[in-house]
């Protein structure tokens, strides 16, 4: 294998289905290693300062949540020079537009990887703030791996089962188990405003 390859998940987990890439990103962790030229990364909602790990790497592999406009739950697979049409074709969250302009910087400054890989879903719900992935899109966190580890393997990649280095993965707090199990319900808790200054019945 030459060159070194981040996989890296993006969006934000507190907005439902704005937070796929990221599960995908942290399940790809817990079930496999990979050689050390290959670095797995939590990008969240970090924008520009993501250039300096888009500097070291020769191959990117993304994860998002995008709005393709097609049925929720749809995987597409975007690569190369259409990457970044992609990733603010129809913007749903500052996200998408910040990743959109770290990629144009990084080839503006002349060290954007030479290989983009976006393995996208598409979302069904993104206005739930505290809430989790829907069903149909938690059920392509499964089939966008293997997608990644095809992708790998093609590329000379071996990942073997296991665990990998996850330091660059969000704290263990709001892992998706974590986060689902400790999260209040919709009884329990508004998720769409301040309960206080929402119309009675709302």
């Amino acid at each position: 294998m030459t060159g070194k390859t981040l996989i890296m998940g993006i969006g934000n987990v507190l907005w439902a289905d704005e937070g796929f890439g990221v599960r995908c990103v942290e399940a790809l962790a817990a079930a496999w290693s990979f050689p050390e030229e290959v670095t797995l990364l939590d990008g969240g909602t970090q924008g520009l300062y993501l250039l300096p790990f888009l500097e070291e790497a020769d191959t990117l592999i993304v994860f998002d949540a995008v709005d393709y406009g097609l049925t929720p739950g749809t995987l597409k697979i975007v690569e190369g020079d259409e990457v970044p049409a992609f990733m603010g074709a129809k913007k749903m969250s500052l996200h998408q537009t910040g990743f959109q302009d770290v990629i144009a910087t990084s080839q503006l400054m002349g060290y954007c990887p030479e290989t983009l890989i976006l393995i996208g879903c598409q979302p069904e719900e993104l206005e739930d703030y505290g809430g989790g992935l829907r069903a149909v899109v938690a059920a392509q966190i499964a089939p966008a791996l293997e997608i990644a580890l095809e992708k790998l393997r093609a590329m000379g990649i071996a990942p073997a089962p296991g665990k990998a280095d996850a330091h660059l993965l969000a704290d263990k707090s709001i892992l998706r188990d974590a986060y689902e199990e400790g999260r209040p319900s919709e009884e329990e808790a508004c998720r769409i405003g301040d309960a206080r200054f929402l119309p009675a019945g709302a």
